[in-house]
């Protein structure tokens, strides 16, 4: 059975749920490189709980980007080399395909909010 990203629960309206994409070490860099807007990528792992908890709630957190990416860390560790991932869940920004640092914040909407804020308020760099 598929979930669709954009199915709506009861109270939550349309556009607080945001658009989802799965990443690879195959196709991170082309897709990242390429998407329009802002992407709060997200790096976890099937046997963090913290990493469960992100991907059950925070599609419908609101957050003011375009879409989440998320990337199995197990499953791709060429990326979780070169971002440097220590920690699951781990969160970078990409705005148009420019990289905009690490986002060091609780997961609470309104500390990933205010996290965002001051990255994109960073000068952009090459992805990694």
């Amino acid at each position: 059975m598929t979930v669709d990203s954009r199915c709506q629960a009861p109270g939550i309206t349309q556009h607080t749920i945001a658009a989802q994409a799965e990443l690879t070490d195959l196709d991170a860099d082309r897709r990242l490189l390429d998407l329009p807007g802002t992407s709060l990528v997200i790096f976890t792992s099937t046997g963090c709980a913290s990493c469960r908890w992100a991907r059950q709630h925070l599609p419908g957190a609101a957050l003011p980007v375009e879409r989440l990416c998320w990337i199995d860390a197990g499953n791709n560790g060429g990326l979780v080399q070169r971002y440097e991932v220590f920690h699951l869940p781990a969160l970078f920004v990409v705005r148009n395909g420019h990289f905009h640092g690490a986002l060091h914040a609780s997961l609470r909407r309104d500390d990933l909010i205010q996290a965002l804020d001051r990255a994109l308020a960073r000068p952009a760099e090459e992805l990694p």
